[in-house]
């Protein structure tokens, strides 16, 4: 990675490679170059999978990730280092802006946005139209904040039947030209919803966008653009992009594409130095001895037959069947440790944003889930059988443009929720390469980017994750593809992903007998604390009962949450 500041205020982005454990934020005023595979020739040719262009009804649109600084502050926002403001930068003759972009100024600068080009033909009905005027929305020329100078916002006004799709910013209080941007057309845009915030300042923010229905057949695009609110608190005044051609699959990898995406992206997982619990394949579950109990013949549980041939497939999840460990206990007790050596990633690519994403979702199994450990204030405090369940079903998510290939995020799930996480922000392993690493935290097998401590609850009471990186190592690269509904046949998916009952029974035993176990040991103060921040966990984190598998999960079919 070569790092360089600018002299002037043209900054590039690039998302994928070799790139560095952030420890501490860096100047957004800095460079990086990092090695990305080439859209044009990379790639396994077939198909419009990172031609560069998408065609979204009439409407090209082309992701633009060189920019312009506009204008910066250098306080609040995260960590309470600013945010700035920026203009894409070497858009292809023809296309045009349909926003700024901004991004907080703890993190490097990494993003897009989309532009666009009219090419419906129509001259009655174009995609595009030029905005008829502006509406100022903020300026910040009297706030007595650390800032380059005052800094402008305004709100396009679309005409009849057209939509802005974000804000123009400008460092004079006079009204940008009305060919800075473009409008479209209504059939071609979305509703959006805010996402995270990137700044505020009084009655004054600014958050990120997203399209409102995200996932395998919404048709919303993200344009990543963002939103200036002045003391409201309706939903946003722009609009996000529509897929308007029915065929939202036309730009995904076909089946020789997500091999090669795969031998680039795909991630290393870090177990625990000290984890006893080891993800397998599923097919060496079933082989060695897991059973199929069913309600009210729970004395003649199954055998599974090897891919789960012989399980309910009718798609109901009523507490009839669950699955559970050899019933003898020497055999139950080497199951429950796993087996590294067959174990595998079950991958699921689906489209994501219209069409112009797409997302390879890198599902692991274990055989069981350890019991979870509690800090409270200074103190480490095992929680019995809190936490223990049979089956765990763990996942990351790769995302990647379907403009260029490039990886853009990686969402690591962490129990019942979970976060995305830019390429910039993420480990990547160690010699060159595109490949991410991430770690699975002890006992419990959450995701997470980087080694350390991670509380579920607040800093000083609540469940730990620890991660930590050790000899360990599952690469995900050893992957078998289970499903991707876009290719029709092409894939086939095997019996067990469509068994929607538990992969594990429920556990038969008292949080509040767990819980009391441990909380003679604490003074008063803590052991409500601790019991309060208990119950408010999902029964996914106490164990309760066993989890249902990756396609009953709602992010199957919809988007990571």
């Amino acid at each position: 990675m070569e790092n360089s500041t600018m002299g002037s205020n043209c900054l590039t982005t690039c998302c994928t490679g070799n790139f560095f454990k952030k420890k501490k934020s860096l100047p957004i005023d800095t460079i990086f170059k990092l090695p990305v595979p080439d859209a044009n020739s990379s790639w396994p040719q077939g198909g419009n999978f990172a031609s560069g262009i998408i065609d979204l009804g009439g409407l090209q649109v082309s992701q633009i990730s060189t920019f312009n600084k506009v204008w910066g502050t250098y306080g609040g926002g995260p960590d309470n280092q600013g945010f700035t403001m920026f203009e894409a930068s070497g858009i292809p003759q023809g296309f045009f802006m349909l926003g700024s972009y901004c991004q907080p100024n703890n993190k490097p600068l990494f993003g897009w946005v989309l532009v666009a080009k009219d090419v419906s033909k129509s001259t009655s009905n174009p995609t595009l139209k030029q905005p008829i005027d502006y509406t100022l929305v903020w300026n910040s020329a009297s706030m007595k904040i650390n800032q380059d100078g005052p800094i402008y916002v305004w709100l396009p006004t679309a005409p009849d039947g057209y939509k802005a799709l974000g804000h123009v910013v400008t460092t004079t209080p006079n009204k940008p030209s009305f060919d800075k941007i473009r409008c479209v057309r209504l059939d071609l845009t979305d509703q959006c919803e805010t996402s995270l915030l990137i700044w505020e300042s009084g009655s004054f923010n600014v958050y990120d966008v997203r399209p409102s229905n995200r996932g395998i057949q919404a048709p919303g695009v993200r344009v990543g653009t963002f939103v200036a609110q002045n003391g409201s608190t309706e939903p946003p005044s722009i609009a996000c992009l529509k897929n308007n051609t029915n065929a939202i699959p036309k730009y995904m990898p076909n089946l020789q594409q997500i091999k090669a995406i795969m031998q680039v992206y795909s991630p290393t997982m870090c177990l625990h130095p000290d984890e006893e619990y080891l993800p397998s394949s599923v097919d060496w579950f079933f082989s060695n001895g897991a059973l199929l109990y069913e309600k009210g013949q729970e004395s003649n549980p199954v055998s599974i037959a090897p891919n789960g041939t012989n399980l309910p497939q009718d798609h109901n999840n009523d507490g009839a069947y669950w699955l559970d460990l050899p019933s003898d206990a020497a055999n139950k007790e080497r199951v429950k440790k796993g087996d590294l050596q067959s174990a595998k990633s079950y991958v699921h690519v689906k489209p994501m944003l219209g069409g112009t994403f797409t997302d390879i979702a890198m599902w692991v199994f274990y055989p069981f889930n350890g019991p979870s450990k509690a800090k409270v204030e200074f103190i480490n405090v095992k929680l019995g059988k809190i936490g223990e369940h049979v089956g765990d079903w763990e996942h990351v998510t790769l995302r990647v443009s379907n403009f260029n290939g490039e990886l853009w995020q990686v969402y690591f799930s962490q129990h019942s929720k979970g976060a995305w996480v830019d390429s910039s922000q993420i480990e990547f392993q160690s010699g060159g390469g595109n490949k991410p690493l991430y770690y699975s935290s002890l006992h419990g097998h959450a995701s997470y980017p980087h080694a350390g401590l991670n509380m579920q609850g607040t800093d000083n009471i609540g469940i730990r994750n620890d991660t930590a990186k050790g000899d360990k190592m599952m690469d995900m690269g050893a992957f078998e593809l289970v499903s991707a509904e876009y290719l029709g046949y092409a894939v086939i998916e095997p019996p067990w992903l469509n068994y929607f009952r538990e992969w594990g029974p429920k556990i038969d035993y008292s949080i509040d007998v767990e819980l009391k176990k441990i909380e003679k040991f604490l003074p008063k103060n803590l052991k409500d604390a601790l019991e309060k921040i208990m119950r408010s966990l999902p029964s996914e984190v106490l164990g309760e009962e066993g989890p249902t598998g990756p396609k009953v999960k709602n992010n199957w079919i919809g988007d990571e949450v």
